[in-house]
């Protein structure tokens, strides 16, 4: 590698350092989240206390997808701390925001998956927001599983990973979301991914089947998936 390679890495850690330590405002921060470099919005994220209008929240929001991953987990990671505080709640419309949430919860990085779905949990009770969050996991889980119904899992593409990997989300949004989704749709789903080859995604629907449901087809595929060969499957 050349010198130009090292001097940059060098003014890219010498910016780093001068950004960690100096003490940023509330509305620098916000700034930094709007037009900042990717350390900036990183640091941004992991410094906001809290959210004190809507366009802020678009602000943040605007930085879950489509950003480098480093910004992209930052803010996924903060997220459960504002939408839990009823002090930013209480003005902000969650149903704005369910097509950027709904995205994220199949970012290619299953950290941002993780933390975003567990920072919705906190919106269940606002029952607009359910509503339509729902209706488009159901309908992108029905799309993924018309998708991977075609697959031969054993030529190992990177398309057929990537689409499991989607859907092993999306199944651990309707594990999360379960009691909001009529128990119909979600029948729909577990019986068809049920019987899809990959173990992992086997796996999330024993999970969801273990929350017991009262109905007999959903109650013998739970029986099925304790039979199952995968012991990771079989354990629900």
């Amino acid at each position: 590698m050349n010198n130009t390679y090292y001097e940059t890495l060098d003014e890219n850690f010498k910016e780093a350092v001068a950004l960690v330590e100096k003490d940023h405002s509330h509305d620098e921060l916000i700034e930094l989240l709007k037009h900042g470099n990717i350390p900036q919005k990183q640091l941004a994220a992991m410094r906001l206390d809290t959210i004190n209008t809507p366009d802020e929240f678009d602000i943040l929001l605007s930085n879950l997808t489509g950003q480098d991953g480093k910004i992209r987990e930052a803010v996924s990671l903060r997220l459960a701390d504002f939408l839990k505080n009823p002090n930013i709640s209480k003005y902000i419309n969650y149903k704005d925001y369910t097509d950027i949430l709904s995205e994220a919860i199949i970012d290619i990085n299953g950290n941002i998956c993780r933390n975003t779905i567990e920072a919705i949990s906190n919106l269940k009770p606002y029952t607009e927001f359910c509503k339509t969050f729902c209706a488009k996991l159901v309908s992108k889980t029905h799309s993924l599983i018309d998708k991977i119904k075609t697959f031969d899992f054993k030529d190992g593409k990177y398309k057929v990973n990537k689409e499991v990997f989607k859907l092993y989300w999306c199944l651990e949004a309707i594990y999360t979301f379960a009691d909001c989704i009529d128990i119909n749709l979600t029948k729909q789903i577990l019986l068809e991914t049920k019987n899809i080859k990959e173990y992992t995604i086997r796996e999330k629907t024993a999970k969801i089947l273990s929350l017991n449901f009262d109905d007999t087809e959903l109650q013998a595929a739970r029986q099925e998936l304790k039979e199952d060969s995968n012991y990771y499957v079989r354990r629900f």
